[in-house]
């Protein structure tokens, strides 16, 4: 009788552990995830959001909106070789005085990359990270001393480490970017590391991401994104934002920036194939 019951136990749990890991896709079904998936689609997050700086006063020239447009066109349907996927993507980020007279833009930064990303697997043949190699360009469009632009060779790597938790990081090799911004690396680094965890899914999340200048002092960034959702089945969300550090816009790279702002945000679904089905 106790045999018989410890047989049964055990296939429970058995059952219990392979259910757990069929939650996650297999390289079969990533491939055929990469088939169904539209090919134009969001790439970075989608935002409009507002807010003041909190380490000195409140003036009509700090008091922002900043906003970003982003999107990506996959450019086959069929994954290449080696199972990767091949696409095109443009990100455009504004900063705007909407409160000062006239409501200039203080800046405009255009954003165009092209990438190859691959999606890695663990043991057992579940998809668990995905790596991007991305050639980058970023500029504000403009002449004379206010031009700013830089170039970059940037390797990616987001892994998933538990059901709710990603950790990522990225490193980048810039080029031709000495003549408009010949210290940026000094307050932004060549390095990322970023962590992404939903506190309740699809609910509640934050995204923290952090960089270091080359410089041995204080210079990089600390930025905090808090994200809620009141809406269900739905990538829009409510946003809470702390930026503190460097490089936030490309004209004044080179400026302390430590401001708060909230505002809306449509999220991408570009990772949601790292989590369960």
């Amino acid at each position: 009788m106790f045999q018989r019951r410890f047989y049964l136990i055990l296939l429970f749990f058995s059952f219990c552990i392979s259910s757990v890991y069929a939650q996650y896709r297999t390289k079969e079904e990533i491939e055929e995830y990469f088939e169904e998936e539209s090919l134009f689609s969001i790439y970075k997050d989608n935002y409009f959001i507002s807010g003041i700086p909190i380490d000195t006063g409140i003036e009509k020239t700090n008091a922002d909106i900043k906003y970003q447009l982003s999107v990506r066109q996959r450019l086959t349907r069929k994954s290449l070789p080696w199972n990767t996927q091949l696409y095109m993507s443009y990100t455009q980020k504004a900063f705007w005085h909407i409160w000062a007279r006239s409501s200039p833009f203080e800046e405009i930064v255009f954003n165009p990359t092209i990438a190859v990303q691959k999606p890695l697997f663990n043991s057992r043949n579940e998809v668990n990270s995905l790596a991007t190699l991305v050639l980058e360009h970023q500029s504000n469009g403009r002449d004379s001393i206010q031009s700013r632009s830089w170039n970059m060779v940037k390797l990616s790597y987001l892994r998933r480490i538990s059901e709710k938790t990603l950790v990522g990081a990225e490193v980048w090799t810039p080029f031709w970017y000495h003549e408009d911004n010949p210290d940026i690396l000094d307050y932004v680094g060549t390095y990322k590391l970023r962590l992404v965890h939903e506190i309740i899914p699809n609910k509640l999340n934050v995204d923290v991401h952090l960089q270091k200048g080359l410089k041995w002092n204080w210079n990089g960034v600390a930025r905090t994104r808090l994200f809620y959702s009141p809406f269900k089945k739905t990538n829009q969300y409510l946003m809470l934002e702390w930026y503190i550090g460097y490089g936030e816009s490309l004209l004044d790279y080179d400026e302390f920036r430590n401001r708060i702002r909230i505002g809306y945000v449509i999220k991408t679904n570009d990772f949601n194939f790292l989590k369960k089905k």
